[in-house]
């Protein structure tokens, strides 16, 4: 399977990706605004593409439960100039933007990002047009509500057939405004507007619905509140090693695009579950 960002292709056949975040925030859940200045930002990004992050995903918006939208005006201050001098560093890495406003979007890419990563699922028709006018990779998540109201009550009859049915109806919004399928990568947004069992589930069945929607997943557990409640320890650097197991699972199943805070860990996950499949597979043909 391969995801098609501008005139490169990156083959998702083998190997699986990591999609290192960067909050160009004051108010993010899990660093507490830590990059929040620009130059911050920068040797964070750095950072996370030295220890093998393929993609930088830069995002000026929190989007936590509870959080409050802020003005396109204040995103695109925080989130263009950092992108504007990652781009300038020329790092390997894919620069991808985390926003769900076409203005700020189209800013983004001006200054260098290649993909858009909405995690309100393009469902506003100024992003699903910027997309087809353009030939950046696109990343569809699903989220039930809105980041200030999401986790109010989250309900569904069934949680995997609601995500999976708007998934696809997204992607066909996109390809019939002219996107690509094979720029699409699709994300049922665990912890956005999800109880503890409905995110255990998509977690569960991810490679499933990778399986049915023909298009790769994008798997975000990095640092989840999840954890805390399932584990009962609300120390936020203590959810790392257990992303890492969610990780391994995921990629087992056939997920090969992770959006983690921490890439050392997960990157290590991955190469070892990769080379205990790849050992399975020589067996099984021995």
């Amino acid at each position: 399977m391969q995801w098609r960002i501008g005139e490169q292709t990156i083959d998702l056949s083998k190997s699986a990706q990591i999609m290192g975040i960067v909050n160009a925030t004051p108010d993010s859940f899990s660093d507490g605004g830590l990059y929040h200045k620009t130059e911050d930002g920068l040797q964070h990004a750095i950072t996370l593409a030295e220890q093998g992050a393929g993609i930088l995903d830069i995002g000026g918006e929190s989007t936590r439960p509870g959080a409050e939208e802020v003005s396109v005006n204040v995103e695109i201050d925080r989130v263009v100039p950092l992108i504007e001098k990652v781009k300038s560093e020329r790092l390997s890495s894919v620069i991808s933007v985390d926003t769900r406003k076409p203005e700020v979007a189209r800013e983004a890419l001006a200054a260098g990002a290649q993909i858009i990563n909405d995690v309100s699922g393009f469902t506003d028709p100024g992003m699903v047009g910027l997309a087809a006018e353009t030939s950046v990779g696109v990343v569809v998540m699903h989220m039930q509500g809105s980041p200030e109201s999401m986790q109010e009550s989250p309900a569904y009859d069934s949680v995997y057939d609601s995500v999976l049915s708007f998934l696809e109806s997204r992607m066909g919004a996109l390809v019939a405004a002219g996107v690509g399928e094979d720029r699409i990568v699709l994300d049922p947004g665990v912890g956005f507007g999800k109880t503890i069992d409905h995110n255990l589930e998509l977690i569960a069945r991810a490679g499933e619905m990778q399986k049915a929607l023909g298009r790769p997943i994008l798997l975000g557990v990095s640092r989840k509140s999840l954890f805390a409640a399932l584990l009962d320890d609300t120390d936020i650097e203590r959810r790392i090693l257990p992303t890492a197991a969610v990780t391994s699972l995921a990629r087992e199943a056939g997920v090969m695009i992770h959006r983690v805070h921490d890439v050392e860990p997960n990157l290590q996950a991955l190469r070892m579950t990769k080379a205990i499949l790849g050992a399975k597979d020589a067996a099984s043909v021995t």
